[in-house]
């Protein structure tokens, strides 16, 4: 990990009526690694990923995504720095009316203006690095499980070589099983494509398994973000529940066992 800042918010703002979300909210994405996003219900982690992704206009702040801000670029240019991330929503966000090799090559047909057959040729490798059978191309989502949905999102979100991923809970609703084999995938393919990856989630076991650095969001901004043993270490209420907890000690266990 190079330490370069690919994603730099500063000062984010968010709120929606009365309510505010984020207050003064700081927070750096690196180069090459995979960050992981934890707060309480309503810390506003969804949120926060939409406001660098650009779904959302933050009421304050701004968001610097490969040093351009996104919300001042024109459409033209901001669909061209969008091309460089790759997102994969909670529930998945397929077109339920498309297979799942069409969901993937969609995106190659509208932003790579690919035709449809080079469009759908290069979705099968995606399908297929997403660690899907090839005959999961050719069905529609209804027919899937739910882990094979957070694959078949997951190719769609690598469809156009993706420098960041942006990765929204995606092992809930998933067994253990499902989720460690996709928690071992992400780290596949970040050290085979060099991606970095901004991944929300309340799963103990991805942020002991894979995450590089952890950031906690608190008191509407980010109370810590470092590595696992200093975020652990912090002095905070939530963090010691969640990190010291039945459940974080397991996790925490799991992990060295895995790693001896």
């Amino acid at each position: 990990m190079s330490g370069e800042v690919l994603v730099q918010v500063r000062g984010l703002v968010n709120r929606f009526g009365p309510q505010v979300v984020h207050d003064n909210l700081d927070l750096d994405i690196r180069r090459g690694e995979i960050l992981g996003v934890v707060g309480g219900s309503g810390t506003g982690k969804s949120v926060l990923l939409r406001s660098i992704v650009g779904l959302l206009r933050p009421a304050a702040g701004s968001v610097r995504v490969f040093g351009e801000d996104l919300l001042a670029l024109s459409p033209e240019s901001r669909s061209r720095l969008e091309r460089r991330f790759g997102v994969l929503f909670q529930r998945g966000a397929l077109f339920s009316s498309l297979t799942v090799i069409e969901n993937v090559a969609l995106p190659l047909i509208e932003h790579a203006g690919l035709d449809r057959p080079s469009a759908e040729r290069l979705a099968r490798v995606k399908i297929a690095l997403a660690g899907l059978p090839a005959n999961a191309g050719d069905k529609y989502p209804d027919s899937l499980s739910g882990g094979m949905i957070k694959r078949a999102a997951l190719a769609r979100a690598l469809a156009l070589d993706p420098e960041i991923l942006f990765l929204d809970e995606p092992t809930a609703g998933l067994d253990p099983i499902g989720a460690a084999a996709f928690d071992q995938l992400i780290l596949t393919l970040r050290d085979a494509l060099g991606l970095s990856v901004f991944l929300v989630t309340h799963d103990l076991d991805t942020l002991y398994s894979i995450c590089d650095r952890v950031a906690v969001l608190s008191q509407k901004r980010v109370l810590v973000a470092d590595r696992l043993e200093v975020v652990e270490a912090t002095d905070d209420a939530w963090i010691r529940e969640y990190f010291h907890g039945p459940r974080g000690r397991a996790a925490e266990y799991a992990a060295r066992q895995e790693k001896h």
